[in-house]
């Protein structure tokens, strides 16, 4: 006999790894950057409409050391048309590596593997002036779970608009619109993760120092989980409930929408990072012993032509997630 039950908001979807941060620069900055209009390709996996003419040949890579034996990484290549816009084919891969096979009595019949890829193709191509550029990522999404297979397409849509003299960078994307074509059981419907962000970015002309902020879930506003078995509170003197501080219930329900970083340029070849995640920090932190979750941080240089990125991002008490980010572009090797 099973049950179907939700522990949590975050699991009433599929193929939820398509939430997961592109790239170590995404991780640091505390895992949602889609404001950042600065030549980086990792970051457009995120917001297709940052891809922009200066991406012509870049090669990014990433790699992620993620919780027991789960890793996952992402390769993307860009290229411009001088008449026909901006274009990146990449690839998403997630093995949850070699899994246990048991029944409802906990006996052991052998081992399974179950992994997740994710095909993406997007274009962009600015509007008006060069300042404003749309942006849509086609994802072919298959997922492999033991015998269980699902095969979707999701589409995200992106607008950024840059104000040059403010050194501004405000965008929007819209993700993962589709459908799922081939569930993993007949009859069993399954949605895609939708989500609705806006985010900015913003970096002072003297100061060497980029924020970035990002509004999650736009397109719903409470992501408390309402545990049906937590008890209400009741003063231990006269035995009436405890109305909850409305001031700090809406603190708490907007914190939760929010993802912010902020970006150290060292030198033009150094950059160090930060980030913070409320939602990361409430729901997965441990009350008897904190370790930081919701933080994160990394850094990023260049050597020759090539960019390397780490990011370290903390989650629980089961320990960091460790990224690995590469960056170069192929036309670079070709000029005299």
């Amino acid at each position: 006999m099973s049950q179907q039950v939700f522990p949590q908001l975050g699991g009433n979807n599929t193929y939820e790894f398509l939430n997961l941060p592109s790239s170590a620069r995404v991780s640091a900055l505390g895992g949602n950057l889609i404001s950042a209009k600065d030549n980086d390709l990792n970051v457009a996996l995120s917001n297709p409409s940052l891809l922009s003419d200066s991406m012509n040949g870049n090669v990014a890579l990433s790699f992620v050391n993620y919780f027991a034996d789960i890793k996952y990484g992402n390769f993307a290549v860009a290229k411009h048309f001088k008449h026909g816009g901006n274009f990146c084919a990449g690839i998403t891969y997630l093995n949850y590596g070699k899994l246990t096979r048991s029944d409802e009595a906990g006996t052991v019949s052998g081992t399974f593997t179950a992994s997740e890829t994710c095909l993406n193709l997007a274009y962009a191509h600015p509007i008006l002036d060069s300042n404003l550029t749309l942006g849509i990522n086609m994802k072919t999404v298959n997922s492999k779970l033991d015998i269980y297979n699902s095969l979707g397409t999701a589409l995200d849509f992106g607008v950024t608009y840059v104000i040059p003299k403010k050194n501004i960078t405000v965008a929007a994307v819209v993700k993962n619109v589709g459908l799922v074509w081939k569930t993993y059981v007949d009859g069993h419907k399954e949605n895609l993760p939708f989500e609705v962000q806006l985010g900015a970015s913003y970096k002072p002309r003297k100061l060497p120092v980029r924020v970035s902020l990002a509004y999650e879930n736009l397109e719903q506003w409470d992501l408390v989980y309402h545990n049906p078995t937590d008890k209400v509170q009741t003063d231990p003197v006269t035995g009436e409930v405890v109305e909850p501080n409305k001031y700090k219930e809406f603190g708490d329900k907007l914190m939760r929408h929010i993802v912010v970083g902020t970006e150290f340029i060292i030198t033009k070849n150094l950059f160090l990072r930060v980030g913070y995640n409320y939602q990361r920090k409430v729901e997965l932190t441990n009350p008897a012993k904190d370790e930081f979750s919701g933080c994160s941080f990394g850094f990023g240089f260049r050597v020759y032509k090539f960019h390397f990125s780490y990011g370290r991002a903390v989650y629980n008490l089961a320990g960091p997630t460790n990224t690995f980010s590469m960056s170069f572009n192929v036309n670079s090797f070709y000029k005299k």
